[in-house]
């Protein structure tokens, strides 16, 4: 199916190969400018456009507390992306799940406490999030994993911690108590905003350590990290780039017209600074 793939590359993953066309687009959002430029192109071999976003800024500038998500999702989505693939490092909360895996999350628990994780403010707003990855999304994204070298884990469930700490010891037996697969620092609130965005949406997580819950591995440290993510990076821009040949139907996705009776305020009372702001996603607000 056609579409425009929108990729937001996490720590890591600061650019794309194979790309025919391209251009740097600079957007400005009425949310504040993104992380950096949106670069945008056609994947050699697909034909699909592609844009990519380093979430952290190129140079890896910005923490996950300071990342605009709300402006990441915003531009992408004024752009004419139709599908959202986001790739995030994580940790493993599972035995099973080694460094250097790769898992396709479909779930999440979200324990940030800094971050706006929404695009309504100055009006009620409501969209259904039981099931937040885009199971066709999804699907493909794995398909795509599993022709690489790596071990691919299908489904579990991504908590997202607020950092840019990592974890104490006794928070990382409480997460594993909970039956999560792995733990990150970026999943959320942009998996939140793609679904109000009305974006076929999926995550692949690079397994970079065992967090430091593990009792005969070492806690996480940076070095560790960044020489797992070295080796993952690789991994990441290709599944991408597979997975954009492969692209399933957006109208199909649960994310499609989610916003159709989502505004529960009265039309006649939304400001119209809130309704100008929101022209980008709802314009028969105005």
């Amino acid at each position: 199916m056609s579409g425009v793939l929108a990729v937001i590359g996490g720590s890591g993953i600061y650019g794309l190969e194979d790309l025919e066309g391209v251009e740097e687009v600079r957007v400005e959002t009425p949310f504040g400018a993104p992380s950096d430029a949106v670069v945008r192109g056609r994947v050699k071999g697909s034909g699909t456009t592609m844009l990519f976003l380093p979430r952290h800024g190129r140079g890896h500038r910005l923490s996950p507390s300071e990342v605009n998500y709300r402006a990441n999702v915003c531009a992408l989505k004024m752009l004419g992306a139709t599908h959202l693939v986001s790739v995030s490092a994580v940790g493993s909360m599972r035995e099973e799940i080694a460094p250097g895996d790769l898992v396709v999350v479909d779930q999440f628990i979200d324990l940030t406490k800094r971050r706006v994780s929404t695009f309504f403010e100055g009006l009620a707003a409501h969209v259904p999030f039981a099931d937040p990855v885009c199971p066709l999304l999804a699907d493909a994204l794995a398909r795509a994993a599993e022709t690489t070298s790596a071990k691919v884990h299908r489904g579990g469930t991504y908590v997202c911690m607020e950092g840019p700490q990592f974890s104490t010891r006794a928070e990382s037996r409480v997460y594993r108590s909970w039956g999560v697969s792995v733990i990150g620092m970026t999943g959320m609130p942009e998996a939140k905003l793609a679904r109000e965005a009305e974006l076929s949406y999926a995550l692949l997580a690079l397994s970079t350590d065992y967090d430091c819950w593990h009792e005969t591995e070492e806690a996480v440290t940076v070095d560790a990290v960044v020489a797992v993510l070295q080796r993952n990076a690789g991994l990441g821009r290709e599944v991408v780039r597979k997975v954009a040949g492969d692209l399933p139907d957006a109208a199909k996705s649960p994310a499609c017209g989610v916003l159709k009776n989502a505004v529960m305020t009265r039309r006649d009372l939304i400001p119209p600074e809130v309704k100008a702001r929101l022209a980008w996603l709802l314009p028969d607000l105005a």
